[in-house]
Formats: C-alpha cells, structure tokens, sequence
C-alpha cells in the first residue's frame, strides 16, 4: 500500500510540476524577451536591453492608460468588496424565501461568457448615453468582480461562530456596534484578500473594457492596440510589468485568505 501511495504521490507531483510548466513558460519566455535587444523574438538572444522599457516609459499613451487601469482597479476593489461584503453578511445573518434564488443571481456575472457581458454592457451604455467613460468601466468591472469577493468573504464568514453576534448584542451592543467590533474585526483578512483579489482581475481584464472603455483605455486595451499590423518588443516589457503586479495582488490575496484567527475557548 505504501508503495502504491508513493507512486500516486509521485504522478502527482509529476502532472503539477508539468502543469506549472505549461503555464509559466510562456510569461518567463515573455519576460526573458523583454530585456533583448532584437527586434523579433528570435535565437539566439541579442544583447541585454532596457531599450523596450525605456520605450514604454516615454511613452505618454502607456502612462495614461497604467493611471487609468490604477483608478479603474483600485475603485473596483473598493467597489466590489463592499457590495461582497454586504452580500456574504446577508447571506451569513438571514434566513428568507428564495434564498438560493438570491446567491444564484450573486454568483451569476462570472458565468456568463466575457463576450456576451461585453456586448449587453455596451448596449446598455449606448442605449443611457454614457458609453466610453472611464466610470463605466468601473461598473461593469464591479458588476464582474463584486462575486468574487462575496465567495471569498462569504468563505471568511462561514468559519465564525453564529452565537458571536448574539452574545454582543445581550452584552449591549447594538447591530452596528457589533458589527463593527465582531464582525469586521473576524473577517478582516478576507475583506483585504478580496480587495487584492478583485483589484487582480479588474487591472488584467481586457473583453470587458476593450468593449466599453471608449477613448479612455486601459492597460490590455493598449497592448492590443500596439500588437495590431506589427510584433513590437514594448509588448514584451508592458507584459512584465502586468504580469508582477497581478502577481503581487494575487499573492497579497493568498496569504490573506489562508489567515486563520487563533481559536477561542
């Protein structure tokens, strides 16, 4: 039996050394690129470079478009966390009719293919007359992303003792006293990894904003933009810098969301 569980032991460790393989040997290929001198992405390597990066960082299109994706990531952050948050203590607190009905539609906007949510978001913000503002891409990202976070904190929230809340209130507080003292306090660490979480894939998302962002672009939409008719090695620099700061966001998240609080008696 032993030998039978070292052998599965060993597979596995085999299929995800393969998988992380797969997946990061084109971003480090992408990275190396982006400090070659030549042109086209060829072997043998030129010489060492910051050419691309220095490129990039002249270039006042990328600056506007890195200050939009921070303001679009960072108010969709804030956005969807809060609206996770309410939506995870809903469903945490109260017991109602529908209440599957109600965390079906919550979990819902992930579901549907990026396209399609692309297209109706458009259409809708044709049909009012504020397409092609940076606010709404704000919305439509929240409208993304406020799921993830109420899965993440909704997670948080199920691991707290129900009776906390209510022993609070018999000791005098009131709802938002406890609230305030109890509930946030405990799920504090995965408020904060939601809000990384959800900054992530705001700044990284591209059909989305691509399709409502109008004249005010974001960092994806001008990777495309540079990529149209020509291979341009700025890609590969613009790449990395989208790439560690994703990363960044994502591992902040992580050791956030695996925060455990120590135990009461």
């Amino acid at each position: 039996m032993r030998n039978s569980e070292r052998i599965i032991r060993a597979i596995l460790i085999v299929y995800l050394a393969f998988i992380f393989i797969f997946i990061f040997t084109p971003i480090v290929t992408s990275i190396i690129f982006s400090f070659n001198s030549d042109r086209f992405p060829t072997l043998p390597l030129g010489s060492f470079t910051l050419k691309w990066y220095e490129t990039i960082y002249s270039d006042p299109d990328v600056w506007e478009a890195a200050r939009n994706s921070l303001i679009v990531a960072v108010s969709v952050g804030i956005l969807s966390t809060i609206i996770g948050f309410c939506t995870a203590y809903t469903d945490f607190r109260y017991q109602f009719r529908f209440k599957n009905t109600y965390l079906a539609l919550a979990l819902l906007p992930p579901t549907v293919p990026l396209i399609i949510l692309a297209l109706a978001m458009l259409a809708w913000f044709s049909k009012i007359g504020v397409s092609g503002q940076l606010w709404t891409i704000i919305l439509a990202h929240t409208v993304l992303c406020a799921p993830f976070a109420m899965a993440v904190i909704r997670l948080r929230l199920q691991q707290m003792d129900a009776d906390l809340e209510s022993a609070a209130w018999n000791l005098g507080a009131s709802e938002w006293a406890a609230m305030k003292e109890v509930v946030i306090p405990f799920a504090t660490p995965s408020i904060i990894s939601a809000l990384c979480l959800t900054m992530a894939v705001s700044f990284d998302e591209f059909a989305v904003a691509w399709f409502v962002s109008g004249l005010n672009k974001t960092i994806p939409v001008i990777i495309l933009e540079i990529l149209q008719g020509n291979i341009d090695p700025q890609i590969n620099a613009i790449g990395t810098f989208v790439f560690f700061t994703s990363m960044t966001l994502v591992i902040i998240a992580q050791l956030f969301f695996s925060f455990r609080s120590p135990k009461t008696p």
